[in-house]
């Protein structure tokens, strides 16, 4: 499968949305839905949808490879948001206009302190020097992954950087084939986005591990396919997510030509996640992590543990249990 778009930025969703004053089925303590409309997107249209590579979108936290002290490392998502009083301010202002355009910021003083480490996503727009928030009120952003940051504890478990390798779960070559686990070199994942999905992330919608053995992998974005994904069409949409083996996502990714990407997820269309098994958890895998002589192979974290797993096969992902 050729490599697809690097998530940088908030995707929009493939529909035209609206904003219902309900409880959010996504957010607890959120009193708000962001809800699909009929109309599709015009961002969409223009990007010629119907002829996108649909993917699944994945329910974990976005990471980024890319060069920290002139090494391959992993970062981990910390978007920039506002202080208490300036985030009522921008709310108070969207309310009142619709739209978070035309809001006045200071940057300086409306957000809140990150890490010196930090840098701005990709595209982020920069006023005078100084990166801008989008229309959400947000600076996305990066920070590089430590073993000293706990905060970080789950990303780091699936890096060893003395090995410059990282634990990945990505699909076989061929469509039949089962998932892969393997020790990917950093480097040949180096400006490439990927969710870390796992035992301690986001309520661990997959199964994957337990509390006293937990289970994390990155996933490249855009790795896992759709296989024949409806149009993009609310209502075939939400009959395919209610109804289709396939439909057991949290999501659609569409991958457009001129590197647009585009969305849907349940809560979009008032529908729960998850929902019964989710098909990735369902999916057969096998290990291949042939490490012998790396630096992990005499570790004792996650990479060095799949290797001694080196060529198991299990029916189902959410089967995988490390070996104690």
């Amino acid at each position: 499968m050729p490599r697809l778009g690097s998530v940088q930025q908030k995707i929009p969703c493939v529909f035209v949305t609206d904003v219902k004053e309900e409880a959010s089925r996504k957010r607890d303590g959120q009193q708000f839905q962001v809800v699909a409309t009929e109309d599709v997107n015009p961002i969409a249209l223009e990007a010629n949808v119907d002829c996108a590579i649909a993917t699944e979108k994945l329910d974990g936290t976005c990471c980024y490879v890319t060069l920290h002290r002139g090494e391959p490392h992993l970062w981990a998502r910390l978007d920039r948001k506002p202080t208490k009083q300036a985030e009522k301010r921008f709310r108070k202002h969207q309310r009142s206009h619709k739209s978070g355009k035309d809001f006045s910021w200071n940057v300086e003083e409306d957000f809140k302190s990150v890490p010196e480490t930090w840098i701005p996503a990709h595209r982020v727009k920069h006023q005078d020097g100084r990166p801008i928030p989008d229309e959400n009120g947000h600076i996305p952003g990066w920070v590089p992954v430590e073993k000293s940051n706990k905060q970080y504890c789950w990303h780091s478990s699936v890096v060893d950087y003395s090995a410059g390798a990282a634990l990945v779960l990505r699909p076989g070559s061929e469509d039949q084939d089962p998932l892969e686990i393997t020790a990917a070199p950093l480097a040949d994942l180096q400006e490439q986005t990927l969710e870390l999905i796992g035992t301690n992330v986001n309520g661990n919608p997959y199964g994957l591990g337990s509390k006293k053995q937990p289970v994390h992998f990155l996933v490249p974005h855009g790795s896992v396919a759709v296989g024949d994904p409806p149009p993009v069409d609310l209502q075939q949409l939400r009959s395919w997510f209610r109804e289709s083996p396939a439909g057991r996502v949290e999501g659609i990714v569409w991958h457009c030509d001129d590197g647009t990407l585009v969305k849907v997820h349940r809560h979009h269309l008032g529908l729960r996640w998850p929902d019964g098994d989710p098909c990735l958890a369902s999916r057969p895998v096998v290990v291949r992590c042939p490490g012998a002589g790396h630096a992990y192979d005499h570790g004792d974290g996650l990479l060095a543990s799949f290797l001694e797993m080196d060529g198991r096969r299990f029916s189902r992902l959410q089967d995988v249990q490390l070996e104690v």
